[in-house]
């Protein structure tokens, strides 16, 4: 394994590559009503083009999590890149939902190979003293491309069509993949570990053993479904929100609904990285605190959301629910790896994500659309807030089981 600066040029280059990941996501919420006078869609349908991608991002994750463990990650990030990047590219030539429905659920699976690969890849560069920092800082990815594909899918559609901005993210994506093909390289698997050893390929059997007799990780699943819900609600709707309430053009709404929130949650996840990397040093939950920190503290932000009336409250609670997510995601992976050994590790992401994104993300924005036609659209929203209390009750139990040998202390 390359060590040195080495292993945070990796951090930059998984940071480039996940940013147009998170852009490609976020660019389709932010042309909701183009898309809804165009076609004609009902809020229910435009909630299914954000499950679409959810579904089959959940439903492909275990089956890539364990290729991720077999294979060489490298490929695997690179291959993803390019098949995702052109699936983007080609959303532009739909022209009814059945389209947008199909292109939504393809994109999911050329992504659902991306984060398997990437955590287990920088696993393998940055041990126990680093790891926070290092899955920290590529978390802040998420945020700026959430921004990225927020603000500019919505400035592209406002003044070019709609189609446009996929042609364009889908662009960049391949133009990116082209360039990291020899930049990016394959560490040795447990390489980063306090006590290196040969990592021994497990069974499909194996693998899923290891990580169900975690009662510990379980529970963290738990808390990523309810935390992933209340994420994809907020960033699937409140363009949508935005543009409705408070009268926004689209390329204003779609940037103020990720730009508070995705700035303070890349605070957070700096600020989450950092105390869990020293807290662990005390405690093996450690990790799991900041988490638990994140998801209390951030539901009366989530709550005030939906049931502000003025902008300026909305910038509070935007960036005070951004913030407080960062201290939870800086540790999704950190804190479940502190109970897998590496040979479960791309399985295990690969679980989390697909219980994440199918019993959470993959249900969030229909069900909030079905409660919005019947409601509205803020109560809806606000009313996610319970949830992460679910998410806080799922960590306060992964808290009390996690065990005083972990797998790779």
């Amino acid at each position: 394994m390359r060590s040195g600066s080495y292993k945070w040029a990796v951090v930059g280059m998984l940071w480039c590559i996940c940013l147009l990941n998170y852009a490609d996501r976020q660019a389709i919420f932010s042309v909701f009503p183009l898309l809804e006078k165009e076609m004609n869609l009902t809020p229910v349908q435009l909630g299914l083009l954000g499950s679409a991608f959810a579904w089959v991002y959940g439903l492909g994750a275990p089956f890539a999590g364990l290729i991720v463990d077999r294979i060489r990650r490298t490929r695997a990030i690179l291959g993803g890149l390019q098949a995702w990047s052109v699936i983007c590219c080609a959303t532009a030539v739909s022209t009814k939902f059945g389209h947008l429905f199909f292109f939504r659920a393809a994109e999911g699976l050329g992504e659902t190979f991306y984060y398997p690969a990437s955590v287990s890849l920088l696993s393998d560069y940055h041990g126990k003293a680093t790891r926070s920092r290092a899955l920290g800082l590529h978390q802040t990815s998420v945020y700026m491309g959430t921004i990225a594909g927020g603000f500019f899918a919505g400035l592209i559609g406002q003044h070019y069509g709609w189609r446009w901005s996929f042609v364009i993210f889908g662009g960049l994506g391949i133009l990116l993949g082209l360039f990291l093909t020899r930049a990016l390289q394959e560490p040795v698997r447990g390489a980063a570990e306090e006590q290196p050893a040969t990592v021994q390929q497990l069974s499909v059997r194996e693998a899923w053993a290891t990580i169900l007799s975690q009662p510990a990780a379980l529970a963290l699943m738990a808390a990523f479904v309810c935390a992933n819900f209340v994420a994809v609600v907020l960033l699937s709707w409140m363009p949508k929100f935005l543009y409705e309430k408070f009268g926004m053009s689209l390329a204003a709404a779609g940037l103020s609904a990720t730009l508070f929130a995705q700035l303070a949650s890349f605070t957070g996840a700096f600020t989450g990285g950092w105390l869990a990397d020293k807290w662990v040093q005390k405690t093996v939950r450690g990790r799991i605190a900041v988490q638990l920190v994140g998801v209390v503290a951030g539901a009366p932000f989530v709550a005030l959301c939906g049931s502000t009336q003025t902008v300026a409250w909305l910038v509070v609670a935007l960036t005070g629910w951004g913030f407080f997510k960062g201290l939870y995601d800086a540790n999704i992976f950190a804190s479940v790896f502190d109970v897998i050994p590496p040979a479960a590790r791309g399985a295990t992401a690969g679980l989390m994500n697909c219980v994440g994104w199918l019993l959470g993300g993959g249900i969030a924005p229909v069900v909030v659309g079905f409660v919005a036609q019947r409601t509205n659209l803020g109560f809806a929203i606000a009313a996610t807030s319970v949830v992460y209390i679910l998410a806080g009750l799922c960590l306060l139990l992964a808290m009390l089981k996690i065990r005083k040998q972990v797998a790779c202390p």
